[in-house]
């Protein structure tokens, strides 16, 4: 996306489709998650506290996560390992999935402004199933606008399953927001040419920052942010 080029927040922009990251900004599992890859990797011989799992690998794919721990440690977790992680995953989701604080009100204040939204995750379709059923959200989020950069074989940082979500909903990749929680969603986005309002409601910036990223500390700030650019777009 130039610099000089109107965004999907931008008063000269058109705000078409909000394209929402899963874990982190939708459904707390990003510390369950971690733990799962600390508590597997200490069982592989590998020192790996859940603190630092939780620092290194939030956001990152199963296949990331494998290639860098294999790398520092020397260690083969076999060709096998993304596949049993993924399957403890989803059985660890059905059990412990719950909401980000405000997650379930901010939805449903996105659907009264009338801005379809969509889903663009590293999670893996049957993980996400699993999640939004437990938690409530599958009226949310039908199957046909939940996008899994896994299951497309090209997770994030890859633009990929952004400009799919887009391409689906049949608008530009500037028309759209991404809500992401981070650094390799908020590359993923910058990437895909979108906006992006990273969610975090604590610790740094980002190190990549363009005209078209914002931050927010709580869910509760999303609607009134999306209101203020459908009102001054309507000028």
């Amino acid at each position: 996306m130039s610099a000089l080029s109107p965004h999907a927040l931008s008063a000269s922009g058109q705000l078409r489709l909000v394209i929402f990251d899963c874990d982190g900004v939708l459904i707390d599992s990003e510390l369950p998650s971690c733990r799962l890859v600390a508590r597997e990797a200490r069982a592989r011989g590998i020192e790996l506290s859940d603190e630092a799992a939780l620092e290194r690998f939030a956001g990152k794919a199963l296949g990331q996560v494998k290639r860098e721990l294999e790398a520092e440690t020397g260690c083969d977790l076999g060709a096998d390992y993304v596949q049993i992680m993924q399957d403890k995953l989803v059985d660890l989701m059905r059990d412990e999935a719950a909401t980000i604080d405000g997650a379930k009100t901010m939805l449903a204040g996105v659907r009264a402004l009338g801005v379809p939204f969509r889903v663009g995750s590293n999670s893996s379709w049957p993980e996400m199933e699993v999640k939004f059923a437990r938690v409530g959200f599958t009226r949310f989020f039908p199957r046909d606008r939940i996008h899994s950069a896994r299951d497309m074989m090209r997770p994030k940082p890859d633009p990929y399953v952004f400009l799919q979500a887009a391409e689906q909903e049949g608008v530009e990749p500037n028309q759209c927001v991404v809500i992401e929680d981070s650094d390799t969603g908020v590359q993923a986005a910058h990437d895909a040419g979108m906006a992006c309002i990273l969610f975090r409601p604590e610790g740094p910036a980002p190190a990549l920052d363009w005209p078209g990223l914002e931050r927010i500390t709580h869910l509760d700030a999303l609607v009134p942010r999306l209101a203020r650019a459908l009102q001054e777009q309507a000028r």
